[in-house]
């Protein structure tokens, strides 16, 4: 064997030690993997519904791209679960939400303890309610997300809100969250500050947020005072939605504040000047306005002449003939004509009437001097007074002046002829 062919053979069988060692050596570096393992990889390649990763394995495993975040991209690092292996076909399925909703019930366990309060992004609205995605995923009943009632969830979804965690079952991978305990504890919170910080007989502004069948609540710093219907305005509003509409801004002064029951009563008409203020700029005496009768009593009626603003005819006002009741000539409603007789603000008190703007009818009543002097005149004679005498004007009757005198000095003289008779019998 020449020299040249015993270096061939050697060359031969030296490359193929060292491609048995290479190979031995690539072995002995692959990884050892089994189902439900977590494994670190790399990604290598990416297509539109699945990533494939590298883990050092033999072949690469793949895992779907909804599981990763947005903008994942080759070479980014991820840490995922072995969820099924097939040595004899080289599939393996990785799953990164496995790892993730391990670490997210871990993490909503610490957050249930500790009560914390913490942001979601809103992913769908479904019946009953809205879900959301905490690595995990999460629903928010309907009666959880406000501290009012929603009937349309449509708008929310895409939406972040602060939530609580208010209930965890992971065995049957259940969570449920809740928005409105966050809003009522933040609600109470601020409500009891604004109540300390409101002095009664403060005037601020507020806005309506919503109206019943009695009031209206009316927003005073994010805290809901009721305004009574019966403080709504100075004249009289049957319904809350004859003075004021939701969303409206209004003046309002603090009546009371009750922080023990978490009241507040607010009133709109005390905000504003009262029409008594005003009165005697408006009404002088004498004028003529009209008005519309409120209220009949037995001894008059009250005219509403501006809102807020009435005043009493007085039953002998209303009429120039004689009237037993007000309302032998009046009715509630009714709108009349009256005359300005005094004005008192202070007393809140204006007088009407109503026959001063009316004249009066031709040959209504006589005087009493009138009725007097159509009186006859008779003359009487008492046992303890004088004559009185009252003139008869009657045809019928007829008395001649002779039958009526009686002579004074014939009864003196009969008188003093007694008294001589009766001196000398004595005598």
């Amino acid at each position: 064997m020449s020299e040249e062919t015993r270096n061939q053979n050697e060359e031969a069988v030296n490359q193929e030690v060292n491609e048995e060692t290479a190979t031995q050596d690539q072995l002995d570096q692959v990884v050892s993997v089994t189902k439900g393992d977590t494994v670190t990889g790399t990604i290598v390649k990416l297509d539109d519904d699945q990533a494939y990763v590298s883990i050092g394995y033999k072949y690469d495993g793949v895992i779907a791209t909804r599981e990763l975040e947005e903008g994942a991209e080759v070479g980014q690092e991820v840490v995922a679960k072995v969820v099924s292996l097939n040595d004899n076909k080289e599939q393996m399925v990785l799953s990164k939400r496995a790892i993730d909703g391990a670490k997210a019930w871990d993490q909503l366990e610490e957050k249930l303890a500790s009560k914390e309060i913490f942001e979601v992004t809103i992913t769908d609205v479904v019946k009953g309610g809205i879900v959301t995605d905490v690595g995990v995923r999460a629903f928010i009943p309907a009666s959880m997300v406000e501290r009012h009632f929603v009937e349309d969830f449509s708008d929310y979804k895409g939406r972040t809100i602060r939530v609580r965690v208010k209930e965890l079952d992971r065995e049957n991978n259940k969570v449920i969250l809740s928005a409105k305990d966050v809003l009522e504890e933040e609600f109470e919170a601020n409500k009891h500050k604004v109540m300390a910080e409101l002095q009664e007989g403060q005037v601020i502004e507020g806005k309506v947020q919503r109206l019943t069948q009695f009031g209206a609540f009316v927003d005073v710093g994010g805290v809901d005072g009721l305004v009574h219907v019966s403080e709504m305005a100075w004249h009289h509003v049957g319904k809350p939605s004859d003075a004021v509409s939701e969303g409206d801004t209004v003046k309002v002064k603090v009546l009371k504040v009750d922080p023990e029951k978490g009241k507040i009563s607010l009133s709109i008409k005390a905000a504003t000047p009262g029409p008594w203020e005003t009165a005697s700029e408006k009404f002088s005496q004498g004028e003529i306005i009209s008005g519309e009768v409120k209220r009949l009593v037995p001894f008059g009626a009250f005219v509403e002449i501006a809102p807020g603003v009435e005043g009493l005819v007085h039953i002998s006002q209303i009429s120039h003939k004689h009237i037993g009741t007000p309302q032998e000539v009046l009715e509630e409603g009714q709108t009349v004509q009256v005359k300005v007789l005094d004005v008192n603000p202070s007393e809140k008190r204006i007088s009407l009437s109503i026959k001063e703007t009316e004249e009066a009818p031709a040959g209504e009543a006589r005087s009493e001097k009138s009725e007097r002097s159509d009186r006859p005149e008779r003359s009487f004679k008492g046992r303890d007074k004088g004559p009185r005498v009252e003139k008869i004007d009657n045809p019928n009757v007829s008395l001649s002046n002779q039958s009526m005198n009686v002579s004074l000095g014939e009864r003196f003289a009969d008188l003093s002829a007694l008294k001589d008779k009766l001196g000398q019998s004595e005598e």
